[in-house]
């Protein structure tokens, strides 16, 4: 740094006016919300509805209180499972998806890029009434499909089970957003040297096994990657199942999650009434679901993988 002309005469006064406004509003809408509902967490109202400071007692409530504790800790494992079924469908169906369209050979990739990408620049809003129409018991095309190759006895109202409807919303959601993953696979796999997969060519290596011991490996920080980026939006989901299902996330709150319980302590729900101190609790204890996982992938994942970059 220069001393002449000042103390500060050589700082790139340039970076701050670049990154000032992004600063501002990323600290304006993400930052000082995301602190204020941790601050309204500490507190509760009385009858008067002025606000208390209380510490960690809606915590305590929240987690141990059966009135509301059976709620969160319901939400919480439908949440598990809905990012469950993420990773252990929607993933490796995107690495394959991937695989595949990097195939030199493949006539027509572009096209099937894109039919596949397409669900995911579609409203989630259109995707839970059009799936709605379609798996529908009384005007739904999903049974007379099933009858065309014999399955019609496999025909159940999926949406309106409690023991399919989490499973059948998770699976619309991965149909949906399998181009995500696809794509950022994809994109690492096309960074892989030419020279690595040709000289495992010419040794006589089948596509397979070129993928399976030489791409995969080079491909693990992305697939990382991508693992955190799906806990991440499946832990901050809310936009599908209060579509389909409403707020009260039926039947009987067999596809409620986080967002959704969220939305009814907060806002409050037909006979329920808003709680604001409780719902900056709920959101408070979705951010710190989410804070372990990054950190974990950050400080364990990481650090494994780092070996594997190109």
């Amino acid at each position: 740094m220069s001393v002449r002309g000042g103390k500060f005469a050589g700082f790139p006064h340039h970076v701050i006016v670049f990154l000032a406004p992004a600063t501002i509003i990323y600290t304006m809408f993400m930052v000082y919300p995301l602190l204020d509902s941790i601050r309204l967490s500490l507190y509760s109202t009385d009858g008067t509805g002025a606000f208390h400071f209380t510490g960690l007692t809606n915590y305590i409530t929240l987690i141990t209180d059966p009135e509301w504790s059976n709620a969160f800790w319901n939400a919480l494992k439908n949440n598990f499972k809905f990012f469950c079924v993420h990773m252990l469908v929607q993933n490796p169906i995107g690495i394959m998806l991937a695989a595949l369209l990097s195939l030199p050979k493949l006539k027509g990739r572009t096209a099937y890029r894109t039919l596949i990408f397409m669900p995911t620049m579609l409203s989630v809003v259109i995707i839970g009434f059009i799936w709605q129409l379609i798996l529908s018991p009384l005007w739904g095309v999903s049974e007379s499909l099933l009858g065309f190759i014999g399955l019609t006895d496999w025909f159940q109202p999926w949406l309106g089970q409690e023991g399919t409807a989490l499973l059948t919303l998770a699976l619309i959601s991965v149909w949906q957003f399998v181009g995500i993953p696809m794509m950022l696979i994809y994109a690492a796999l096309l960074n892989i040297p030419e020279d690595l997969t040709e000289s495992a060519i010419i040794d006589g290596a089948t596509h397979w096994e070129i993928f399976w011991h030489i791409k995969l490996p080079l491909i693990l920080p992305t697939i990382a990657m991508v693992s955190i980026l799906t806990f991440v939006a499946n832990f901050n989901a809310f936009d599908l199942i209060y579509s389909v299902k409403g707020a009260l996330a039926g039947p009987d709150f067999s596809t409620d999650i986080m967002g959704t319980l969220f939305y009814r302590t907060f806002f409050g729900f037909q006979l329920q009434l808003g709680n604001p101190t409780m719902g900056a609790t709920v959101a408070t204890m979705m951010f710190g679901v989410i804070l372990v996982g990054v950190l974990f992938y950050l400080f364990v994942l990481q650090r494994k993988l780092r070996r594997y970059a190109l």
